[in-house]
């Protein structure tokens, strides 16, 4: 049986790398970028700038504010970020939802988000 591709697949569906981030998938570099599974409860998606990063350290603090110890992750790859239907990067995603993208959340933001997940 002989799937169409979808738009995004077309777009975005190309060799998937396996390489996190500059350092080649040399295990012995000293990679401190991670692409995580989509299984972490709050997930970051975007190519990694400083948009991105931000957003990661103000759901951090968020986290931390509401005395909460979850995983954050952080996606990067464009057909996976493709996949949550966002396209404008960051993005937030709480619980498999998408909460937020397209701008840098603050921590006080995102935990009244957080609040009204069940995490």
């Amino acid at each position: 049986m002989n799937k169409k591709k979808s738009f995004f697949q077309l777009l975005f569906g190309g060799k998937k790398s396996t390489e996190c981030c500059n350092c080649s998938g040399n295990k012995a570099s000293a990679c401190s970028s991670k692409q995580t599974e989509p299984t972490a409860p709050i997930l970051i998606l975007g190519s990694g700038c400083k948009n991105c990063q931000t957003l990661e350290e103000n759901a951090k603090t968020a986290l931390s504010m509401l005395g909460k110890n979850l995983e954050v992750g952080h996606i990067t790859d464009f057909s996976q970020i493709a996949s949550y239907g966002v396209m404008s990067t960051p993005g937030l995603v709480v619980n498999n939802n998408v909460v937020s993208c397209g701008k840098v959340l603050t921590p006080e933001e995102i935990a009244e988000l957080l609040k009204s997940t069940e995490l």
